[in-house]
């Protein structure tokens, strides 16, 4: 039986993540997909605090498994659960393997790109410009960042640009970045966005957030590596979603599950899809990629300052480039 102290401890964690992961609280996560067509936000990224990560962000690949329902439940919806890709750790990722032979079948490609991993990156920094009226900015305004691919691949291509002096993140002389969300096909479309063409220095309220608050060390938002254990009921769970069952939370619930969905009574903390991007009605179809974590970590203390020299940024920059190139 849990003491007193652990309950009080666990209404603590569930009332202050009911304050900051919705939409129109103070949500860490900046939610640049609920923006209207036509609309734009200026942010500025900030450094990683992992002092031996090149990038100012992380990439992740996840699952997504979809469940006509859950279990037990009347007139459940269809589900999705998320669960992360072995190919973050350099190790075969057995959906990935069962599902790479899909595509020797024409007739299963649609089938294959649909649990095909996908790739999102963590970013963190400053909202400077905000079109979203019912978004706070939290007590800390040092937000992250969950990022498409296609945003991603606007953001490198300025850092592949042999003209480009200092790393965007600089502290007197980065670059703002404009997402810019528009509309094509039906989808969202972020090909306009872009970065500022003149340099800005952080505003003295921004580099004080940030020897208040410290930057983040982003690594700790990425899902911890899977256990054997994890491993065989992904895979069984992967083969269910396939089979077109409901979501089993008494089977699975313990280890993997929906977002907004309560732990089975006694089980531990399970990987949720707390921070998948909720879109408002009317949205476009696939607005983003990205995947969440029940237990995400906050920092608790300064831990690096953004101030590098130009020699430095100089050094990074050319590993970017080394590093993009192979």
């Amino acid at each position: 039986m849990a003491t007193l102290s652990e309950i009080r401890a666990r209404l603590q964690a569930a009332e202050t993540k009911g304050k900051s992961g919705g939409s129109g609280g103070e949500n860490p996560i900046y939610p640049h997909w609920n923006m209207e067509e036509g609309q734009s936000a200026t942010v500025r990224f900030l450094p990683d605090a992992n002092s031996k990560n090149t990038f100012f962000w992380v990439e992740r690949a996840m699952i997504r498994l979809p469940f006509n329902g859950v279990k037990g439940e009347m007139d459940s919806k269809q589900v999705m659960v998320q669960v992360p890709c072995m190919h973050m750790w350099n190790e075969t990722c057995p959906i990935l393997s069962e599902v790479s032979t899909w595509f020797k079948d024409p007739s299963l490609e649609d089938m294959g790109r649909k649990y095909w991993k996908k790739r999102s990156y963590v970013f963190q920094g400053f909202v400077r410009e905000n079109p979203l009226a019912d978004d706070k900015t939290p007590a800390n305004p040092i937000r992250r960042f969950i990022i498409g691919p296609q945003i991603f691949t606007l953001i490198k291509s300025a850092l592949m640009d042999p003209e480009l002096e200092n790393l965007p993140t600089d502290t007197m002389s980065g670059l703002d970045f404009r997402i810019t969300k528009t509309q094509k096909g039906g989808y969202a479309d972020y090909n306009t966005s872009k970065w500022a063409r003149k340099e800005s220095a952080l505003t003295e309220e921004e580099q004080a957030a940030i020897e208040t608050h410290g930057l983040f060390d982003l690594s700790t938002f990425l899902p911890k590596k899977p256990t054997d254990v994890e491993l065989r009921v992904m895979k069984e769970m992967f083969e269910a979603s396939v089979d077109g069952k409901a979501f089993d939370m008494e089977r699975w619930g313990q280890y993997f599950r929906p977002a907004g969905m309560q732990a089975p009574a006694g089980a531990a903390a399970a990987d949720v899809d707390e921070d998948v991007p909720v879109v408002k009605a009317p949205a476009a179809k696939a607005p983003v990629d990205a995947f969440g974590d029940e237990d995400t970590p906050v920092a608790t203390a300064p831990v690096a300052k953004p101030a590098e020299g130009n020699k430095k940024a100089e050094d990074i920059l050319a590993m970017i480039r080394s590093r993009q190139n192979k």
